[in-house]
C-alpha cells in the first residue's frame, strides 16, 4: 500500500510517501512563503528524488481541516486535481487527529492546539487504546473551535496527564500554565507541527478501513465560517 500524504492546513507545508508502514519520503518547511508556491513543488521534488511513479499511488490522504482557511483550500485544490488526474481516491484526515498521531503510542492524554485568532483555538482530545499487539488512536473529546480556557478546563476535569503541540502553544503558552491543573508537557520541535508522514501513515489506516471519498467530492472541514463571511452577515 503506498499512500500521498498532504497537510496545508496550518502555517507548515508537509508531503510525505508512505509504503507500506515505512516512511519512503518527507519534506516538511514552515517558513514565509505561502502553500500556493510550495505544495506541488516540494512533492515534484520528492517524486524526482525516490523516482516515484504517480501511478503507483493507492490513494492521496489530505489533511482535512480544520486549519487556515487558504491553506485547507489549496491541499484540497492540489489533492483533488491529482486524484482526479491519476484516478484515485482520497482518504480525508481530520487536521487534529493527524497532529495527534505525531505521539503515537503515548499513555498520556495528547491535546493538539491550532490557533484560530479571536482567544480560539481548533483543538480536540485524543488517546492511544491498546489494539492487538499495538495502539490506535481513539478520540476522547472530537475536535472543535472553541475558547483556549474551555479546552483547559475539560482537561483539568478529565485529570490525566496531557501532552500540548501545535502552532496554538506559543500563542497561548502563559495562559495554559495559569490555569492547568493536571500534570501536562509539550511535544519537542520534531514532532509538534503538523507532519505528512502522519497524515499519509494515519491515511493508510483509514484507507485499509475502507475511509475513502472520491477526489470530486471532497470538501476541507472548516469548522466555523471564515471573518469574511462572519462581517458579511452584518449588512
Amino acid at each position: 500500500m503506498k499512500i500521498l500524504g498532504l497537510d496545508s492546513s496550518g502555517l507548515v507545508a508537509s508531503v510525505a510517501i508512505v509504503e507500506d508502514e515505512v516512511l519512503l519520503a518527507e519534506y516538511t518547511t514552515d517558513y514565509k512563503k505561502t502553500h500556493s508556491q510550495t505544495l506541488l513543488p516540494m512533492l515534484d521534488e520528492l517524486r524526482n528524488m525516490i523516482e516515484l511513479d504517480m501511478e503507483s499511488l493507492d490513494a492521496i490522504a489530505i489533511a482535512a481541516g480544520p486549519g487556515s482557511f487558504t491553506g485547507l483550500r489549496i491541499g484540497a485544490a492540489t489533492a483533488k486535481g491529482l486524484g482526479l488526474a491519476l484516478k484515485k481516491p482520497l482518504v480525508e484526515v481530520p487536521t487534529l487527529e493527524g497532529l495527534a498521531y505525531n505521539l503515537w503510542g503515548t499513555t498520556h492524554l495528547v491535546c493538539p492546539l491550532m490557533d484560530a485568532r479571536r482567544n480560539q483555538v481548533y483543538t480536540g482530545i485524543y488517546e492511544f487504546v491498546p489494539e492487538g499487539s499495538g495502539r490506535k488512536l481513539q478520540t476522547v473529546e472530537k475536535q472543535s473551535a472553541i475558547d483556549i480556557t474551555e479546552i483547559i478546563a475539560k482537561l483539568n476535569s478529565i485529570g490525566r496527564e496531557v501532552i500540548f503541540l501545535g502552532d496554538g502553544v506559543p500563542v497561548y503558552r502563559k495562559v495554559m500554565e495559569e490555569q492547568i491543573k493536571v500534570p501536562f508537557s509539550y511535544a519537542p520541535s520534531c514532532n509538534n507541527r503538523q507532519r505528512a508522514a502522519s497524515v499519509a501513515a494515519l491515511g493508510a489506516v483509514y484507507f485499509a478501513q475502507g475511509k475513502t471519498v472520491s477526489a470530486a467530492g471532497h470538501q476541507p472541514e472548516y469548522l466555523r465560517k471564515s471573518q469574511a463571511e462572519q462581517e458579511g452577515k452584518k449588512f
